[in-house]
């Protein structure tokens, strides 16, 4: 299964690609060059100055565009360089033939270079800018006879650059939806619950779509409530509004078709003048049609409602329920091509989701029955034995006379076997309650790891949250047990008094870092066995880096 390209892969792509168009641009000029040398010669004509000089000037400009993007310059590999190319070839136009000039045909490498690359707006300019350019070059060197051959070149430029401009643009927005697709793909781990696959999925449509609102309504058949969600532009998964409706009947956003996928647009100013109503389409079993007037009415409401200048909607292929996904923008249209993405994207992940439900659904119900019988016998066989330690050295305590130089260990290792107590009760109680529990709060949980580290080895452990970190009860459990592996190391392994922990989210990743000061014995290159195992589990990474300070980092990286 061919997987998605990563950052730095698609960048060496973009690379690539504008290293090939500049040789082809060196190539182009040197051609350009001969084939003027070599008429020249057949035909014995004089060849002007500015002629030479035009096309000497293009391969200069072509080998420092060559040069320069082999180098690496980010520059060269930019949107500046085809306009260049327009400039220049309005140059040999105009020194050469005019409309006659053959070498208008050299817009067309302009064209391509832009609609492949940069998409169908930047190409659509640039074809707009060489008929242009053309059209300026014959009316200033033309004489009325040239006309007809004017409107033709321009005419021929004008069509075939609209087809390249089209195509091209078409092959960028495919590519941008197969990346989409991969995301998604991604996106549906099973270890961070289907609400969380929910909200990346609406966060990934929103910015493909550079909409305002992303909207999904769902309703469970086993509970009949609707529950709706709501995402904001550039606002993080994080963000997205849940709310529990039980009526909703009334509500526009229910007046379409259930089994319709619908693409609404309102024209802008002031073609709205002319045609005041929605273009409102749907896209049936036999296939695309125009709205009847009610039709145009209910979307008209939905605009109205979301604020939206248009919007697409699709439902949602679900086998437990039944639901709807709204996308609007307040400035943007769309199109029927958008809308049959938007219903083919949902048809991709929401099985997903429901299969995702239905076995977190499972795992809860087979857990349910063990958490109390594991909840007793952590009380039988861990909370039992240290409670009878802590009696006997109590005991020992009141054998010991004051002057006794054990009794101050004595009282230490009373106090520590009462912190343990209490931590195994409350991991039973948190067992025993299994997702009722308040784990979502990373926070308390590190500094009672940090106080225990103090208690028993007298090691100091400074605790940093960067931002709000809030985590589901499974995904506590797994950050967890990855610090108390990460703190029993600095413990047993090396002989520092000082660590530090830091835990954070940035980029939909979570980042966590244990790290303890230099020691004697210096810096020493090895792998976690068991942080290394479960972060690959979570889809993330684990690294062991040597600090600035000559101390230790194993740092810890997990998509979320």
């Amino acid at each position: 299964m061919p997987t998605r390209p990563t950052a730095p892969e698609v960048d060496a792509s973009v690379a690539a690609d504008a290293l090939m168009v500049a040789r082809m641009r060196l190539v182009l000029s040197f051609a350009a060059l001969l084939a003027v040398a070599v008429d020249a010669g057949d035909h014995r004509q004089h060849v002007s100055g500015a002629v030479w000089l035009a096309f000497s000037g293009y391969i200069l400009h072509s080998l420092l565009v060559y040069g320069c993007t082999r180098m690496g310059r980010p520059y060269f590999q930019g949107k500046a360089i085809h306009w260049s190319d327009v400039l220049w070839f309005t140059l040999i136009v105009s020194v050469t033939d005019g409309v006659q000039s053959l070498f208008f045909l050299f817009y067309f490498f302009a064209i391509l270079t832009s609609s492949f690359r940069w998409g169908f707006e930047e190409g659509a300019r640039v074809t707009i800018a060489s008929v242009a350019s053309f059209a300026a070059c014959g009316l200033a060197t033309g004489t009325g006879d040239d006309t007809p051959q004017l409107l033709m070149r321009a005419t021929f430029l004008l069509a075939l650059g609209h087809m390249i401009v089209h195509w091209g643009g078409s092959k960028l927005a495919l590519q941008r939806r197969l990346a989409l697709l991969g995301d998604v793909s991604q996106l549906s781990n099973p270890r961070f619950g289907a609400g969380r696959t929910i909200a990346r999925t609406m966060e990934k449509t929103l910015a493909f779509f550079r909409a305002s609102h992303c909207i999904l309504l769902t309703r469970d058949t086993s509970t009949g409530d609707w529950i709706l969600r709501t995402l904001r532009k550039n606002d993080a998964c994080e963000h997205v509004s849940v709310e529990t409706i039980g009526r909703i009947a009334e509500s526009p956003l229910m007046a379409l078709a259930p089994d319709l996928t619908v693409v609404s647009n309102r024209l802008p100013w002031p073609l709205s003048r002319l045609w005041p109503q929605s273009h409102a389409f749907e896209a049936g079993a036999n296939g695309w049609r125009v709205e009847d007037e009610e039709g145009t009415q209910r979307c008209a409401a939905v605009a109205a409602m979301l604020e939206a200048r248009g919007f697409i909607s699709a439902p949602l292929p679900m086998r437990l329920g039944e639901g709807r996904v709204f996308v609007s923008s307040v400035d943007g249209l769309f199109n029927k091509s958008d809308a049959l993405f938007l219903s083919h994207l949902m048809e991709q992940i929401f099985p997903v989701i429901e299969t995702i439900e239905v076995l977190d659904r499972m795992a809860s119900e087979a857990a349910s029955a063990e958490r109390l019988k594991i909840a007793l016998d952590l009380h039988d066989t861990a909370v039992q034995p240290y409670i009878g330690l802590r009696m006997g050295l109590c005991a020992l305590l009141k054998k010991a006379t004051a002057d006794n130089p054990l009794r101050e260990d004595l009282d230490k290792l009373a106090s520590v076997a009462d912190g343990v107590i209490a931590d195994l009760r409350r991991y039973a109680g948190a067992v025993k309650h299994g997702a009722n529990s308040p784990c979502g709060l990373v926070l308390p949980h590190l500094h009672r790891q940090a106080a225990r580290i103090k208690g028993l080895y007298g090691i100091e452990i400074a605790v940093a949250v960067d931002g709000q970190v809030l985590l589901d009860d499974r995904m506590t459990a797994e950050v967890l047990q990855m610090v108390g592996e990460g703190l029993n190391n600095i413990c047993k392994h090396t002989h520092a008094h000082h660590g530090s922990i830091r835990l954070g989210c940035k980029n939909g990743r979570l980042h966590l870092r244990i790290e303890n000061e230099a020691c004697e014995e210096g810096f020493t290159k090895f792998r976690p066995r068991s942080i290394t195992e479960r972060a690959t589990a979570l889809g993330g990474r684990a690294q062991v880096r040597q600090c600035i300070s000559g101390g230790t980092a194993v740092v810890v990286e997990i998509p979320i």
